[in-house]
């Protein structure tokens, strides 16, 4: 595992598996399946770095041309790592991405729940939350 913020935008390639820094530690057999997935890990916490700053690194990543995949993940419930997962959809707004996959985690109780970009932007607008949850009661 590497730290995003101090490799070199060349280190990248076919598949990266970003993750929230204390994935590893607190969740250690869902980082092992996501390890099975690709050894080209990056860790990433957000209380250290500006998510504007991730966005570049990985969107330097990108335009090396030498990525395929990427990988999202982080545990469930915290603040700062739910930013991981608004990258993807800044990258989106940046560059064209359609023909990179790109997919989100949370790792609960050790397993892998894939999030959907729907999900992730809904998660942005406490409004619509609001009004869902109202909906739902």
């Amino acid at each position: 595992m590497r730290d995003l913020m101090k490799s070199n935008i060349y280190e990248a390639e076919e598949t990266i598996i970003v993750i929230g820094s204390c994935l590893k530690a607190m969740q250690p057999k869902g980082y092992e399946k996501l390890k099975s997935i690709s050894e080209n890990i990056f860790e990433l916490c957000l209380e250290q770095t500006h998510i504007n700053m991730a966005i570049t690194k990985i969107g330097g990543m990108l335009r090396t041309g030498k990525i395929k995949n990427i990988i999202f993940a982080t545990v469930d419930k915290s603040p700062h790592c739910i930013q991981v997962h608004y990258i993807r959809n800044e990258l989106e707004k940046m560059m064209n991405l359609e023909d990179i996959n790109i997919t989100n985690y949370i790792i609960i109780d050790n397993e892998l729940l894939e999030i959907s970009s729907d999900v992730i932007s809904m998660s942005k607008t406490l409004g619509k939350l609001k009004n869902l949850m109202e909906e739902l009661k």
